[in-house]
């Protein structure tokens, strides 16, 4: 199969579908990794290597996650927030639904499918993963933040997985999250994470400045994510 590159992609590019790249069959032991198929293992090895190794690493919950619908959803988020705490740096951006939101967006509050590179974009965030997001729109997702960011996405999918990611673990459950987990502790002991560098340890820090400086601004004087289209939809309004 083709190999799945790293974005930007540019506009409008192929589905990772018509490009020949293909999901591995359910009970294989095999995942999609750059348009690759391999071992689940070491899948999940790379997982874990891209989330500590790369810039500002953000788990992007959905819907699924987010809600608490039933009392798997909350032992899968409870297992969702306790990986995250392994991972030096790492954020936690949720994409609560699916309709659009405009005319302005807080990318450091919410992702939304419609403009994902938004978030992605106004985060500095070079790895990402998706768990919890309804197939077709995060679908969409991959295929907008491929097209127009240099974000490693990963899907961790309960069903067939995502063509469209850079990494696609399927069939994902609490016991495949906890493997994760596992390889995240272990990948710490030989390597040094992005956020314990020279480097993100002072943009963790400029991150953290910039956070308590914009909590004593009030809605008055904040500075609005497109606040021009904004403030022109608020003048010509009925």
């Amino acid at each position: 199969m083709p190999k799945l590159e790293l974005g930007p992609a540019g506009f409008l590019p192929p589905s990772a579908a018509s490009l020949g790249i293909f999901q591995p069959d359910k009970g294989s032991n095999m995942e999609l990794v750059e348009g690759e198929h391999i071992p689940t293992e070491k899948a999940i090895e790379k997982a874990a290597h891209e989330l500590l190794t790369r810039r500002n690493p953000t788990l992007f919950p959905g819907p699924m996650i987010v809600w608490g619908w039933n009392e798997e959803t909350r032992h899968k988020a409870k297992l969702m927030l306790d990986l995250a705490k392994e991972i030096p740096g790492s954020n936690i951006i949720p994409m609560p639904d699916y309709r659009p939101i405009y005319p302005k967006i807080d990318p450091e509050a919410v992702i939304n499918p419609c403009h994902p590179n938004l978030t992605i974009q106004h985060n500095k965030i070079h790895v990402c993963a998706l768990i919890g997001v309804h197939c077709h729109f995060a679908n969409i997702t991959l295929k907008m933040i491929r097209a127009n960011t240099n974000c490693y996405t990963q899907a961790w999918c309960a069903y067939d997985g995502h063509e469209d990611a850079l990494l696609s673990l399927r069939d994902l459950d609490s016991e495949k999250l906890l493997l994760i987990t596992a390889a995240i502790k272990k990948a710490k002991k030989s390597l040094t994470p992005w956020a314990l560098t020279p480097e993100g340890k002072e943009e963790l820090e400029e991150i953290r400045y910039n956070k308590e400086r914009l909590k004593a601004q009030t809605k008055e004087n904040a500075t609005l994510f497109m606040g021009e289209l904004h403030q022109g939809l608020d003048e010509n309004q009925e």
